[in-house]
């Protein structure tokens, strides 16, 4: 069977089971858009970050902190297939090599367009950066609302679930670690 006829039925199934009519004028296109966005949402499967942020290496002499602060995403709990909205803050300390910065944010959504828990989705993006670029540290802070908190369940609106993951020097240096919970933590300024 075809592979995307298949999957437009099983909307359609999805649609009866809470019965609502998939003939009906207004869902007549509804399965083949859900599987299109699916395909947009679930990229990240066919994406490798490793290609990615190779791609972009560059030599460097710099060795201060490089921050990338509020890098927006959107990802699906892998529990109830609702959305998490949030914010990623990503911080390396280079180590004779720099990564260009729009391989960061790419980064983040290839591991965000995946199934997937907030604590995974953090510990993916560092451990990428880590063993890809070779920084002397890396840190990733990730803060974001679940769907599946406030649409359903506990029903808990606007709540901000927080996780990070620190390699390095973050983890090892405090000194390092409290420069950047400062930087995440300070007003962002000019917007450009």
């Amino acid at each position: 069977m075809d592979k995307n006829k298949e999957f437009e039925d099983a909307v359609k199934i999805m649609m009866r089971y809470v019965d609502e009519d998939p003939g009906r004028e207004g869902l007549l296109k509804t399965p083949e858009r859900v599987r299109k966005s699916f395909e947009f949402i679930y990229g990240g499967y066919k994406q490798d970050p490793e290609e990615i942020l190779k791609k972009a290496l560059f030599t460097s002499s710099n060795d201060e902190m490089v921050l990338i602060k509020d890098i927006e995403f959107y990802s699906t709990c892998e529990h109830h297939l609702l959305p998490i909205i949030g914010r990623v803050h990503v911080a390396y300390i280079p180590n004779g090599k720099v990564v260009g910065l729009s391989k960061i944010p790419r980064v983040v959504n290839v591991f965000a367009r995946r199934m997937q828990i907030q604590e995974q989705l953090t510990e993916q993006i560092a451990d990428a950066i880590m063993d890809t670029i070779e920084p002397k540290g890396v840190a990733v802070v990730v803060a974001a609302r679940h769907m599946c908190m406030e649409m359903r369940g506990v029903e808990k609106i606007n709540s901000i679930t927080t996780s990070s993951a620190l390699r390095g020097l973050f983890k090892k240096d405090e000194k390092t670690r409290a420069e950047f919970f400062s930087l995440i933590n300070s007003p962002t300024g000019t917007r450009y």
